[in-house]
């Protein structure tokens, strides 16, 4: 037990220590400036807003937006493929160990709240929301709804991204007077997203994670074939899904490891009673029940 205990808190560092590293500007948020220098051409994994004062580096999300809506790029090697590598090489890991926005969930979850929940109303179609947001907000509007220039914009970032809220939008207006004249309805929608999605984190685990966010549904899809995943082994699984019940997204592991719901927390993997679930890079070869589903 000290040990699963040990491992969790592992996490909780590895997280706080990503958010610190990528979003340590300091020079930012002491004058409500955004960093511009080289760092900023490079991606870092998870959401990690352009506009915070804080940030080193930019969105993936962000960037890939901003490449479709551009006049002057058709594609971006660069983009797609970070996306492609960090993909496959650690799925919606990044969701689960780097990303800010999803570390901010966590801390807000460990909020006493009189009934935790474990899903909403509907819950599977709640779940496809974040794939249409991906294929509507991040694909389809910056390519297709231009403006008189003919340049897309960034629809997401703009009109739902809650991390660019809470990191970039309210820290920035609250620095500059400037801004805080010229804030207007955009903003004030935005904040009441941000708002709602901090209440119901207390209440459920990642709301933002599981209904809304896109870079979460691009990892996914790479979730089955990146290189760090889950893995059962089938000789010792007794199926008495533990690993389900302590999922606080409630996946079940056991049937599917590779689903593309499953960010990667390691709870299950501490919470089996018979060792039968293992997670990493080097791992055995997948069972033949996990074959089976395959094909």
């Amino acid at each position: 037990m000290g040990k699963r205990k040990k491992t969790g808190a592992a996490r909780t560092w590895t997280q706080a220590g990503f958010t610190l590293l990528t979003n340590s500007y300091a020079y930012g948020f002491l004058n409500g400036v955004i960093y511009d220098g080289n760092l900023k051409a490079i991606c870092v994994p998870g959401l990690n807003c352009y506009s915070c004062p804080g940030a080193w580096g930019s969105c993936p999300l962000g960037s890939l937006q901003a490449v479709i809506g551009s006049r002057q790029f058709n594609f971006s090697f660069y983009v797609i493929g970070f996306l492609l590598l960090v993909g496959s090489l650690a799925g919606r890991f990044v969701c689960g160990f780097l990303c800010p926005f999803g570390f901010v969930q966590d801390l807000l979850y460990k909020i006493p709240f009189f009934k935790k929940l474990r899903s909403l109303p509907g819950e599977k179609a709640l779940r496809k929301l974040k794939y249409v947001l991906l294929l509507l907000f991040v694909l389809l509007l910056p390519a297709l709804a231009l403006d008189a220039f003919g340049q897309g914009q960034p629809w997401f970032c703009k009109w739902v991204c809650p991390s660019g809220t809470l990191f970039g939008g309210i820290p920035l207006v609250m620095l500059n007077e400037s801004l805080q004249s010229a804030a207007g309805w955009l903003f004030a929608w935005k904040v009441f997203l941000l708002g709602a999605i901090v209440l119901l984190s207390v209440a459920i685990y990642r709301p933002f994670c599981r209904y809304l966010c896109p870079l979460g549904a691009l990892y996914g899809f790479l979730n089955p074939v990146s290189l760090h995943r889950i893995r059962v082994e089938e000789s010792k699984c007794t199926s008495c899904a533990v690993c389900q019940k302590v999922c606080k997204l409630d996946v079940p592991i056991y049937q599917k490891p590779s689903s593309m719901e499953c960010i990667r927390c390691g709870d299950c993997v501490r919470a089996c009673p018979h060792d039968a679930l293992h997670m990493g890079f080097c791992q055995k070869r997948e069972s033949s029940r996990e074959a089976v589903r395959k094909s």
